[in-house]
């Protein structure tokens, strides 16, 4: 029983669920703490706003109308996490999903605003060009040997003031803000198929919800049983190794850093297809979208199927935050708990290695105990 017991602990998804529940008790633990040196009368309501988010409305159809925005905003950190999953699983760091994002947003709205293209097409477009810009990435690291983090992060800012010049093409005369193209375009709008009415005519909620958890499947798929997946993650493991075997480990590292951004790239279109959110063409800092997909990756231990339930945490975390009381706490203290959550979700894998050091440990003393205890039955 007792080693049943053990090897049920050993399990790799068993330990990634208890190092992500881990990180998440010690986020919301220092956030609270944070919460009383700022105002200790109201920490415990903030802290239980924050966990509720959408439950915090008394109406159930209130309740169900938000869980749907939430839904809206899963989208696309999904698509962002497996960006950086998918590479990573080949032994790269995709930092560039941040900038692979901005280009999906670029190229998805101004192919709705300027071309009045239908929404799968603009779709396609923003894949295309963000697998443009993660090929970049590629092939600067497989023929100039340029480290991916370091192109990465250049191209992040390129890509954020490229689209800003683009979309200012296709802005309102008098903001900052792209045009509603809703009114002028609704094919370039994401269809709902009825999710909508699911969700008391929430017009954003469209199905880019499943279509993400369905391309995560697809991932888990591609990954782990088919010999293109074992093909880059040998690349990953071994890029020398998986020469020798005859692997083509220049086009490996392209074609990774290809589909990740048109992974990242989808997740904008996503978001921004269902008409959620309008883009500011003065925008000066790199969409956290990108960044955030980190955190979602790590948090689900680098799975597929466990980035859908990080990222819609990260993102219940983050929305839940708005209901935090603003005559208690500044307006950017639901930000700060949010990053310090987001943040410790990189501790996932020193949890894991801290869990089988602990268990090892124990394994040992009683292996110990049980020699020395059969040391003594063979005396007497």
């Amino acid at each position: 029983m007792k080693n049943k017991f053990r090897s049920f602990l050993k399990n790799n998804a068993v330990q990634s669920v208890f190092s992500s529940l881990i990180c998440i008790l010690l986020g919301l633990l220092i956030g609270y703490i944070v919460l009383l040196f700022i105002n200790p009368d109201g920490a415990a309501e903030a802290i239980g706003d924050l966990v509720r988010n959408f439950m915090n409305y008394s109406k159930p159809e209130a309740r169900f109308k938000y869980f749907g925005d939430t839904l809206v905003k899963t989208a696309p950190l999904i698509m962002c996490s497996l960006s950086i999953l998918f590479c990573y699983k080949v032994g790269l760091f995709n930092i560039g999903a941040a900038g692979q994002y901005a280009v999906g947003i670029g190229l998805s709205l101004y192919a709705a605003i300027a071309w009045n293209l239908p929404w799968w097409a603009c779709i396609l477009l923003a894949a295309l060009g963000g697998a443009l810009s993660g090929a970049l990435c590629g092939l600067l690291k497989a023929y100039c040997n340029v480290n991916e983090v370091i192109s990465g992060i250049m191209l992040n800012w390129i890509s954020l003031y490229s689209i800003n010049m683009l979309l200012t093409k296709v802005k309102e005369e008098t903001s900052p803000y792209t045009i509603v193209f809703k009114y002028s375009n609704p094919k370039a709008l994401i269809p709902s198929l009825g999710l909508d009415k699911l969700f008391l005519d929430n017009e954003y909620m469209t199905i880019a919800v499943p279509l993400s958890v369905i391309i995560s499947v697809f991932i888990w798929v591609l990954l782990e049983n088919t010999k293109f997946g074992y093909e880059l993650k040998a690349t990953g493991f071994n890029k020398n190794a998986a020469k020798y075997c005859g692997m083509n480990e220049k086009r490996n590292i392209i074609i990774t850093l290809a589909i990740g951004g048109a992974l990242a790239a989808v997740g904008a279109a996503f978001l921004y297809l269902t008409g959620y959110e309008q883009w500011n063409c003065s925008t000066s800092s790199v969409p956290a979208m990108g960044f955030n997909g980190i955190a979602a990756a790590f948090l689900g231990g680098l799975n597929p199927i466990g980035c859908v339930l990080s990222s819609y945490f990260i993102q219940h975390i983050t929305e839940g935050g708005s209901h935090i009381d603003k005559m208690l706490y500044p307006s950017q203290i639901s930000d700060l708990i949010s990053a310090i959550i987001i943040y410790l979700c990189g501790f996932v894998f020193f949890m894991k290695y801290a869990f089988n050091k602990f268990l090892s440990k124990r394994a040992k003393k009683e292996l110990s105990k049980a020699s020395v205890t059969d040391e003594k039955g063979g005396a007497k």
